[in-house]
């Protein structure tokens, strides 16, 4: 089943305007301002395809987000980042993290990001449960995700998955018979979910 990990997340979502400024800027973050940013764990983000960009970057803590905020020179990154965007960026911040199987992977070749605004948090812990006994036959294409709680009833599931391929040929299978009473329950969760797929998404 998931599991909380200590762990501070800032998902950054908004209209993008220059998708490929924006990937060589996370690519020259990584090269000349992650070494000096203590505390961070990684970023998965991209394009999806409505045009929406979204990052999801991993710290420590929230101490160690804000001290990287707070250094000079990632404001002047900020500042050119921002206008990639075509319209405002909504800034989400979260502390209740839950980890699933492996987590997240930079060996992902597709990352659905999944935005749920009615979420049974009991009822997700026992389809976790169920999902991670059955994974390894059932959807061997799972590398893991991270479920991010951004309110009592709201989340982001980040689920990395092997390739895209693998994931659509996942999904088309039927849910092992044994768990068939949870399967009412999911699809009327889902109904509740926005999908962001990630086809080539910018892991680091």
């Amino acid at each position: 089943m998931s599991r909380g990990v200590d762990m501070f997340v800032q998902i950054m979502e908004g209209p993008a305007k220059d998708p490929a400024k924006m990937e060589a800027l996370m690519d020259r973050w990584i090269e000349e301002l992650e070494p000096g940013a203590e505390g961070f764990l990684g970023t998965t983000a991209g394009i999806a395809d409505d045009g929406r960009a979204i990052a999801i970057a991993r710290f420590e803590s929230a101490a160690a987000a804000r001290a990287n905020s707070e250094r000079p020179e990632q404001g002047e990154w900020w500042a050119e980042m921002s206008e990639c965007y075509d319209g405002d960026v909504t800034f989400t911040d979260s502390e209740d993290v839950e980890m699933l199987l492996a987590g997240g992977s930079d060996d992902a070749g597709f990352v659905q990001v999944m935005k749920s605004s009615v979420v049974d948090r009991e009822l997700m812990s026992r389809m976790d449960a169920a999902f991670e006994s059955a994974a390894p036959t059932y959807r061997p294409d799972v590398i893991g995700s991270l479920r991010i709680w951004t309110g009592p009833t709201s989340a982001y599931d980040v689920t990395y998955f092997t390739s895209e391929a693998a994931a659509r040929e996942g999904e088309a299978k039927d849910f092992p018979s044994e768990f068939a009473d949870l399967m009412d329950d999911f699809e009327s969760l889902m109904g509740s979910t926005d999908f962001i797929d990630l086809r080539d998404p910018w892991l680091y």
